[in-house]
Parts: structure tokens; C-alpha cells; sequence
């Protein structure tokens, strides 16, 4: 495990950019696993300003999301398809074909767990799978008591995890409920992990994430037993173990 200590969000930003940068560079047609929410957005952004200074070339990457909600199509503002685009792949030589997300429209829930295994399996697996991590210690949207043995599954959100989500939404009660989620198990057979996390917020879980024990009470801990764990935060995040 390595740890790159960040001064702020931008240092993180530009930190986590570099690691990918290099991946891309590494390996042109890389498969990149990539997340939502607010942690990663300045990473995406510091990427789009390096490929438009033709710094990189996208055009044979392939992206595998981590999540999805169910219950909202690709076009609503708050699906992660809309994230994707509007942080990353609209301004990038991307190809929409190579990017891929679950259907949170898709009502049948264990066809579309299938077919998102089967889409991970058919690219060959995740060289470098990028996380966040919640306050309760999740990963994608695998929530505490989530089993490591799981890939792709239906995930009912816990009451903080919508409570947290709810400042992208105009309330909480839009929040969906539901999720699909890539598992634990298809997160750990990524060939290399990074794990981004900025704010006082993120630091009671990642100390317990990975000075505390292997637990599904805390999903992200099962991280120690990946070789190749890669984590940038800030001051505030690391505060609470001495790393």
C-alpha cells in the first residue's frame, strides 16, 4: 500500500490525475474502473485539461462504471451516465462504445447483474479501478454487512448513504433506494486499486478501513488484502491514523 499525502483537494485532484495519466500512457487501451460522486470530479476535470493540451489519448480506453441507480435513465441529470458525460466523456476522444455503466432502468435485476459481470469479464478485467469511499466505510455502493464473496448486485442504500447523497438532489426524498453496484469481489480483482479521499469527514473511515480489522462492518477494509492499493487524500482525511 502506498499513501500520497495531499495538501488540499486540488493537490489531490492532481495527484490521483497523474496515476491515471500514467495508466493511459502505460497502456493505451487500458480498462479503467472509474467512480462518482464529488470526490473524483477534479480529478476528471484535471484529466480533460491534460487531454486537451494533447497530453492524452483516450481513443482506445475502456471504462467500466461502479454503479448505477435504479430506477432513472441515462438522460436524468442525477444518473451516473450524466455524471460521466458531463465530468468526463463529452470532453474527451472517448468512445461511447467503450464506456460502460449499469442499466438503472433494467427492472430485471438478475439478468442485468449477469450482463454487467459478463461486460467486465469480456474486457478482460480492470487494470486500475478508481474509488472513493463513504462514511460508512463503502465502496461503490456496497454497504456495511455487504458480502466480500459478491460481484454485480442489486443494493438497497443505507439511511446514510441517501442522506449523504441527498445534496446532489433538490431533496432527500428523490433520492433513489436502490442501486446497482459492481461487488466486492469485482472491485478486488482489479489489477490495481486507487483510492481517493478528501475531508475531516473520511477520516474515522479510513482509519478503520485500514488500521482496523477485516470486516464486512466496514466493506473498504477488505483493501488490505489487495498487493497494489494506491491512496491520495488530504491532511484532514489521514488525520485520524498515523500513516
Amino acid at each position: 500500500m502506498r499513501v500520497y499525502k495531499a495538501v488540499d483537494y486540488n493537490d489531490l485532484s492532481r495527484k490521483a490525475a497523474n496515476i491515471i495519466s500514467a495508466q493511459i500512457i502505460m497502456k493505451p487501451d487500458a480498462v479503467l474502473g472509474m467512480a462518482t460522486g464529488s470526490s473524483p470530479i477534479g480529478t476528471y476535470k484535471q484529466l480533460v485539461e491534460w487531454y486537451k493540451k494533447g497530453d492524452l489519448d483516450f481513443s482506445e480506453i475502456k471504462t467500466i462504471n461502479l454503479d448505477e441507480y435504479m430506477g432513472i435513465g441515462p438522460e436524468n441529470e442525477q444518473s451516473y451516465h450524466f455524471y460521466m458525460r458531463t465530468n468526463l466523456f463529452d470532453h474527451v476522444n472517448i468512445k461511447p462504445e467503450n464506456t460502460f455503466i449499469p442499466d438503472g432502468l433494467e427492472e430485471d435485476g438478475e439478468k442485468e447483474c449477469a450482463r454487467y459481470d459478463e461486460v467486465i469479464n469480456s474486457c478482460g478485467g480492470i487494470d486500475l479501478q478508481l474509488l472513493g469511499i463513504g462514511g460508512n466505510g463503502h465502496i461503490g455502493f456496497n454497504e456495511p454487512g455487504t458480502s466480500f464473496g459478491k460481484t454485480t448486485h442489486q443494493v438497497a442504500l443505507s439511511e446514510s448513504t441517501i442522506e449523504a447523497n441527498s445534496r446532489f438532489f433538490s431533496s432527500i426524498d428523490e433520492v433513489p433506494k436502490y442501486a446497482y453496484s459492481m461487488g466486492i469481489k469485482n472491485i478486488m480483482q482489479a489489477k490495481n486499486i486507487l483510492l481517493i479521499a478528501s475531508g475531516i469527514n473520511k477520516a474515522e473511515a479510513l482509519q478503520k478501513a485500514f488500521f482496523g480489522p477485516i470486516t464486512p462492518a466496514v466493506p473498504a477494509s477488505i483493501l488490505q488484502l489487495h498487493n497494489n492499493v494506491t491512496i491520495v487524500a488530504d491532511e484532514d482525511a489521514l488525520s485520524a491514523a498515523k500513516w
